[in-house]
């Protein structure tokens, strides 16, 4: 198994998911993300030009946030990840070569999983946390059972349903990390309303998590 990437210190645990942002959108989304609070940001491979959008992030970005690309699904998509500056490789699925390739590039990966083969599968290559999706059919109870056999060392995060709306749900089952996709972000919306949307994303979050 190789040496699994840690995932550095956050103040959120927080995946921001910028499904179909355009690279004239990006510096202003991502600034306004970041000055929220954001300090995890995804641009999924099938948004328009992801490449030239992560690029314009990671300039952006401070040196304590990670920027980088959702669905990834091959070797030569890492290379391009690593090629734009990106520091965050996720997946839909559990393609142990593209794990290691990105763990090799230092990078920290969140793998798509479902199923406990699934996740022992994604542990096995290496991979920083696992990305439980889709987070709303398996249910805080669902997550927690695969939980049980996997490496305590092993970030778990809920992806897909999940919202300001149902943290608690989460947090109470022990689950702590989140991406967070059209709750927060949809093509069209102004870096102002993205703004609004993080901020009383963050102040859930702090809400779920004191209680």
């Amino acid at each position: 198994m190789m040496t699994r990437i840690p995932l550095p210190d956050m103040a959120y645990p927080l995946v921001a998911i910028l499904r179909g942002l355009k690279p004239a959108e990006a510096e202003a989304v991502v600034g306004k993300l970041i000055e929220a609070g954001f300090t995890a940001i995804e641009i999924p491979l099938n948004s328009p030009e992801p490449f030239r959008s992560i690029e314009i992030a990671a300039r952006l970005a401070p040196a304590d946030c990670l920027i980088g690309a959702g669905t990834v699904l091959t070797v030569e998509d890492v290379g391009r990840l690593d090629g734009a500056g990106g520091r965050l490789m996720v997946s839909p699925n559990v393609e142990p070569d593209v794990i290691r390739a990105a763990a090799a590039r230092g990078m920290v990966t969140l793998p798509g999983v479902f199923t406990p083969s699934e996740a022992l599968a994604a542990a096995r290559a290496g991979a920083t946390g696992l990305k439980f999706f889709p987070a709303n059919v398996l249910g805080p109870a669902g997550i927690t059972a695969i939980r049980a056999v996997l490496p305590k060392d092993l970030l778990i995060a809920a992806v897909g349903g999940v919202s300001e709306k149902n943290f608690r749900d989460y947090i109470d089952a022990g689950i702590t990390a989140f991406g967070l996709g059209s709750s927060l972000y949809k093509p069209g919306m102004s870096a102002a309303e993205v703004f609004e949307r993080a901020q009383a994303t963050i102040a859930a979050y702090d809400s779920a998590s004191a209680m």
